[in-house]
């Protein structure tokens, strides 16, 4: 238990290593940008995942050991969103911030995932114990964005896709992140909750 964080800590890296390692070998594809914006967008979306089943796991397990590696989590899809802009606005837009601007605008998906990104900013910013002190109530508030930015970030894979015709895959994830959230009505925890202790 002593070295778990630091052992959780590099296994979130594993996708980010295989990028580079891929990158090294030339062997992203045929298209290495949209490989590289697919494989980041959608480890952004597991770590998502991953932080919004740390409370309901409490809830079965009885145990808070997962809670202590939520804010963890949650910086890593932070920081995996972060390159799967960076991507799209370095590689794809080629820093033109106009271009950028007009594909916000113009694209529903690219709406949903930039809207996605920004609101993802206050929350790593404010996962700090300092700004827990300084915001006290507040800060709850403000971490409750994490459920709009589920809804916003589904919204962006699912429009995404559904140009594609393709929503297999997207629809397994929006069902987790429902269920992920529809263990957090009362009703829904106090019933897990009384199962759990039965």
């Amino acid at each position: 238990m002593k070295y778990l964080k630091s052992i959780l800590f590099l296994i979130s890296l594993i996708p980010l290593g295989r990028l580079v390692w891929l990158g090294y070998l030339d062997d992203l594809g045929a298209n290495p940008i949209e490989f590289m914006t697919r494989s980041t967008g959608t480890w952004a979306l597991v770590f998502l995942c991953i932080t919004l089943a740390m409370t309901p796991l409490r809830a079965l397990t009885g145990s808070s050991l997962g809670i202590k590696y939520r804010r963890m989590f949650g910086l890593f899809c932070f920081f995996y969103a972060c390159v799967h802009f960076a991507i799209w606005f370095f590689l794809d837009q080629s820093l033109d911030v106009q271009a950028m601007i007009h594909d916000v605008l113009k694209r529903p998906f690219i709406t949903m995932g930039f809207l996605s990104f920004v609101l993802l900013i206050p929350l790593a910013i404010t996962s700090n114990h300092w700004a827990v002190r300084q915001l006290g109530r507040r800060w709850s508030l403000l971490h409750r964005l994490i459920y709009v930015i589920a809804c916003t970030v589904i919204a962006h894979y699912w429009w995404h896709k559904a140009g594609k015709n393709d929503l297999q895959t997207v629809s397994i994830y929006a069902g987790g992140i429902l269920l992920l959230l529809l263990i957090r009505l009362p009703v829904v925890r106090d019933r897990i909750t009384l199962l759990v202790g039965k």
